[in-house]
């Protein structure tokens, strides 16, 4: 099974003879895998937890005049409870039935006998590491599929004349690797616009993995992204893979990026730039090739000046920025967005409706949208559940027209004041999230909290 020397196969050799390293060296070599020696269990499992192996194939004894193979079984058994996917070859001069029993049962995946047979040992080397990448291939597509299970992403809508640079900018930096940069408000369809950055990119048919910033708290940030190990902390019952390694060879959209704390920026950095990382637990590091799309809706050259931001981080962050302008300045495209999303919840909520009124469509145009296109969604939402006509009419919508008056806050219940005060929030800071919820007092994740349970 021959490769380059960075896909070619790894394989970890632990003997505690000298001329049986050497003999399985040369051979390896000769056959184009890539290996690491040791000569003891010790050694065998300091190199498991730097590396990741595709193949181990370990010596039973070790004591000098031992022949109840007690060192190799036990080695066995705690390599299979670091790593159950990795498949362990175990080998020894004193060969008998009982032995090769004993290490099949306690998951070894073959039994070799000293002095072993060339082919036959090539042969169970390509066999198993097959069986091996087969086996992390698929529990890989269950984790992503577990990621991306649901709904497929929205359509990009734009014709208006200030979104064409957008969508030139699409076409001509989406097919390359190059880091991308998303700014605008809260709301305008900054993941949309990553999602098509994937879709014309050549990591197209690789994952396309999101991940929310500002709902991220201090103390998960490593794990989410990076994964962590069985006990690495209390509530750490299972390994967990993290949204890095999810992304291989794809795309990781980070939302929110201006959140991060300052205190976590150093190690996104490194990953940035060195494609390593290590899952929280483990000194074992792992590799992704992941291209990086962020957004935020903060101005991190301001963040930069006043130190809540790395310069560096954003220069890795910023090697391209498509700046969306806000729902109200692209209004030629609010009938086009209204339409797509009434056909969406129309068909969600079997209601049979036949389109808006026009003084629906003009109480759209006249509206100020603090929350953008997402607003706009919502309030499309609302409506076809509310209609009781064929035709979506203006009360339907749930807005108030443009110049008219807000009712008193005491007429409102608490969900309409907390509606309320976070648009007219939105609209003072200029859909300004991290601003916004500064201004109300509430924590990043509370205030995100609350933009998505009114559709903001």
């Amino acid at each position: 099974m021959k490769g380059t020397a960075s896909s070619a196969p790894l394989i970890l050799v632990a003997d505690d003879q000298e001329d049986v390293l050497t003999a399985l060296r040369l051979l390896l070599k000769s056959e184009g895998y890539r290996f690491v020696a040791v000569n003891s269990p010790s050694g065998a499992l300091e190199a498991v937890e730097q590396t990741a192996f595709d193949a181990a194939l370990i010596d039973l004894n070790y004591a000098r005049d031992t022949t109840s193979g007690t060192e190799g079984l036990d080695l066995l058994g705690r390599l299979q409870a670091f790593d159950s996917t990795l498949p362990v070859i175990v080998m020894t001069a004193w060969a008998n039935i009982e032995l090769a029993v004993d290490a099949m049962r306690r998951g070894a995946r073959d039994f070799v006998q000293k002095p072993w047979d060339n082919e036959r040992l090539l042969t169970i080397l390509r066999n198993q590491i097959e069986l091996c990448r087969a086996l992390r291939k698929g529990r890989r597509l269950e984790l992503e599929n577990e990621v991306l299970r649901g709904a497929p992403g929205p359509t990009l809508i734009a014709q208006s004349s200030v979104m064409r640079p957008v969508m030139e900018l699409i076409a001509r930096v989406g097919p390359s690797d190059a880091n991308i940069l998303i700014t605008g408000e809260n709301g305008t369809g900054k993941g949309v616009i990553a999602q098509a950055l994937h879709a014309v990119s050549a990591r197209a048919a690789r994952p396309f993995i999101t991940v929310n910033m500002g709902g991220l708290s201090e103390g998960v940030f490593e794990s989410e992204l990076f994964g962590h190990v069985k006990g690495a902390f209390t509530d750490a019952k299972t390994d967990r893979v993290g949204r890095f390694e999810l992304a291989d060879n794809g795309s990781l959209f980070l939302d929110e990026i201006a959140n991060i704390p300052l205190n976590q920026q150093s190690k996104l950095l490194r990953v940035l730039e060195t494609g390593e990382f290590e899952r929280v637990g483990s000194s074992r590091t792992l590799r992704a090739d992941v291209r990086i799309i962020s957004a935020t809706n903060a101005d991190l050259s301001r963040d930069v000046g006043a130190g809540r931001f790395r310069q560096d981080l954003l220069f890795r962050l910023n090697t391209v920025e498509i700046n969306l302008p806000p729902l109200r300045e692209r209004r030629e495209d609010i009938p086009l967005l209204a339409t797509h999303f009434f056909g969406q919840h129309a068909r969600r909520y079997r209601k049979d409706l036949a389109g808006f009124q026009p003084a629906a469509l003009r109480l759209l145009q006249e509206h100020p949208w603090p929350g953008n296109v997402r607003e706009l969604d919502h309030a499309v939402e609302r409506a076809a559940l509310m209609a009781q006509g064929k035709m979506i009419k203006p009360a339907d919508l749930g807005l108030r027209p443009a110049g008219e008056s807000p009712n008193r806050i005491e007429d409102m219940d608490l969900e309409e004041v907390e509606r309320f005060l976070i648009k007219k929030t939105l609209a003072r800071f200029e859909g300004n999230a991290k601003r916004a919820a500064e201004a109300l007092g509430l924590s990043r994740s509370a205030f995100y909290r609350r933009l998505e349970k009114h559709g903001l």
